[in-house]
């Protein structure tokens, strides 16, 4: 089965481009684009995306509006956006326009996996989106530590080797962490390390 993708792009050019990475791509499947989301809860019904690749600049109505609009109606969909602004909407991700086709496909499906999307190039730029506030004491250090390597990009993989523990150590933690926050996700979770935390 593959993922049904939906471009939102004012750039002819650029949703040209997008198209065809999406059809040369084992597992993706194009399922329509729009210059902006004048009509996005009709396309929604009409083209039933899984995960839908939106810029914020369009003209008429934009990224975030658009992403609002959606996430009302359609919270199902996964939404990867192109600005950092997007996390406090409810988009599942962000990625660069710079980001490599590879890259964009592999944020496609992690989305559609349920995973968060987070580029480690502009993690910083992220935090100066929230007021940094002290954390409610919820999480131990250890568990903060490890939320902070996740939230930087790293795998759990790469968490558990920075940190000297085993792959099954990060993963309990992670569990831990959902538990204390109540979250079903990473992407959750990464927005309360930001909010709160980071």
């Amino acid at each position: 089965m593959s993922i049904r993708v939906f471009i939102y792009d004012d750039s002819v050019v650029r949703r040209q481009s997008l198209r065809a990475l999406i059809e040369m791509s084992e597992g993706l499947e194009y399922c329509g684009e729009s210059a902006d989301c004048s009509d996005v809860l009709s396309e929604m019904e009409g083209h039933k995306p899984d995960v839908v690749l939106m810029d914020i600049h369009m003209p008429g109505v934009g990224g975030i509006e658009g992403l609002k609009m959606l996430k009302r109606s359609h919270p199902e969909v996964r939404v990867l956006m192109q600005t950092v602004l997007s996390i406090k909407n409810g988009a599942n991700g962000y990625v660069l326009k710079k980001d490599s086709p590879a890259r964009l496909v592999e944020a496609i499906k992690d989305v559609y996996e349920g995973g968060a999307v987070m580029n480690p190039g502009i993690a910083q730029k992220v935090l100066t989106f929230f007021a940094p506030k002290q954390t409610s004491g919820l999480l131990s250090e250890r568990e903060i530590e490890v939320l902070r390597l996740l939230a930087d990009g790293y795998s759990y993989k790469m968490a558990a080797a920075q940190l000297g523990l085993s792959f099954h150590t990060i993963n309990t933690h992670i569990k831990k962490i959902y538990e204390k926050l109540h979250v079903q996700s990473l992407g959750e979770a990464i927005a309360y390390y930001y909010k709160n935390i980071g």
